[in-house]
C-alpha cells in the first residue's frame, strides 16, 4: 500500500504542506517495502488545475492513501474516482501522521473546498 503526503520541501525534515495542489513535494511511503521517496509535484506551479493534476499525478504514484490537511473538490473527485482514500492530517509532522493513520487514528476528509484561483 502507498500512502502519500504533500510536504513542504523535498529535504528529510519536509512537513506536511497545507496546501495539497500547489505542495512542492509528495512523500510516498510503501508500506510493504517500509521504504519511502519524495518526489516534486509537477503541478506546483500550474497556471490552473493544480488540484486535479496534482491529485492525478498521486494517482499515477499508485497511492492508495493520501494524508492532507485539506483539498479542493476537483481533487477529491479525481482521488476518489481512483479510489484513494483521503485523510485529514494532524498537525505537520510527517512521520506523527503516518503512526496516526496506522493507529486508526486520523479522520477520513470530508469537507473540501471550492479551490483557489492562482495569480502570479
Amino acid at each position: 500500500m502507498i500512502v502519500a503526503i504533500p510536504i513542504d520541501r523535498l529535504e528529510a525534515q519536509a512537513e506536511v504542506c497545507v496546501s495539497f495542489g500547489r505542495a512542492p513535494g509528495f512523500y510516498l511511503y510503501d508500506t510493504q517495502t517500509e521504504t519511502a521517496q519524495m518526489l516534486p509535484n509537477p503541478a506546483a506551479d500550474a497556471q490552473g488545475g493544480a488540484g486535479i493534476a496534482a491529485a492525478q499525478f498521486v494517482v499515477d504514484q499508485k497511492a492508495d492513501v493520501m494524508i492532507t490537511p485539506r483539498g479542493g473538490e476537483n481533487a477529491a473527485e479525481v482521488l476518489k474516482a481512483a479510489h484513494v482514500k483521503v485523510f485529514k492530517a494532524q498537525g505537520l509532522n510527517v512521520a506523527d501522521n503516518l503512526i496516526a493513520w496506522k493507529e486508526g487514528k486520523l479522520n477520513v476528509l470530508e469537507t473540501f473546498h471550492a479551490g483557489f484561483l492562482y495569480a502570479q
